[in-house]
C-alpha cells in the first residue's frame, strides 16, 4: 500500500462536486487500500477521496459507533438522508470539527444527529444503514467533500471569520498545499 498526500484547502479538487465511481476494479480496489493506509496514518476518523486528490464520491471511515455498524469500511456514490439539525449556535466544547484538508484546526459546527445512508460497497453491493452522533457527524463531513465542501464552508458567521482568518494566514488559498501522513509532522499532534 501507499501512502497518499492529503491535499489542503484551496486545491480546486476539494471545491468541486466529484464524479460518481462507475468502475469497480483493481484500480478502485487499490485506491481504497491505499485511502486506509493514508487515514490509518494520518489518525483520521474519515478520509475522501478528493483530500487525497481524486475527484471520485467514495470515503473510508473508521469509528467506532453504536449503531450496529463495521468500525472500518468505504461508501461509495453515497446519499444521505438528514435529521434535524438545531438552529442553536454550536458548543465550541463538543461540537468542534478538524479536518485533514485544513489541519492543525478545529470549529465547531452544527450537524444532524441523524443520518441514513445509502451506497455502495468496495465490490458495487448496495449498502444502508444509520448513523447517529459523531458517527452521523464523520458521514456528513466526508460526503459533503464529495460535494466539493469542506466543514468551514458550513461555519456560523463568527466561525467563518475566524477560518478565514486561518485560511489567509497559512496561505491556503492557492492549489499545490499538501502534507504527507507518516513523513510530515502531524498537524494535530498525535
Amino acid at each position: 500500500m501507499t501512502t497518499l498526500p492529503i491535499v489542503i484547502h484551496g486545491n480546486p479538487v476539494l471545491h468541486r462536486r466529484a464524479e460518481p465511481v462507475t468502475a469497480f476494479d483493481d484500480t478502485l480496489a487499490e485506491l481504497i487500500d491505499n485511502m486506509y493506509e493514508t487515514q490509518e496514518l494520518s489518525h483520521g476518523v474519515g478520509l475522501a477521496a478528493p483530500q487525497v486528490g481524486v475527484g471520485l464520491r467514495l470515503f473510508t471511515y473508521k469509528f467506532d459507533n453504536d449503531d450496529g455498524v463495521p468500525p472500518l469500511g468505504v461508501v461509495i456514490n453515497p446519499v444521505l438522508t438528514l435529521g434535524k439539525i438545531s438552529s442553536a449556535d454550536p458548543d465550541p466544547d463538543e461540537e468542534e470539527e478538524g479536518c485533514l484538508s485544513f489541519p492543525g484546526y478545529g470549529f465547531p459546527l452544527k450537524r444532524a444527529e441523524w443520518v441514513g445512508v445509502r451506497g455502495l460497497d468496495a465490490q458495487g453491493q448496495p449498502l444502508e444503514f444509520e448513523a447517529t452522533g459523531w458517527f452521523a457527524r464523520v458521514m456528513q463531513h466526508e460526503t459533503d467533500h464529495l460535494d466539493g465542501k469542506l466543514y468551514v464552508n458550513r461555519l456560523n458567521k463568527k466561525w467563518t471569520a475566524k477560518a478565514k482568518k486561518v485560511i489567509k494566514r497559512e496561505g491556503w488559498t492557492v492549489e499545490g498545499n499538501s502534507w504527507l501522513p507518516g513523513v510530515d509532522p502531524d498537524p494535530f499532534g498525535h
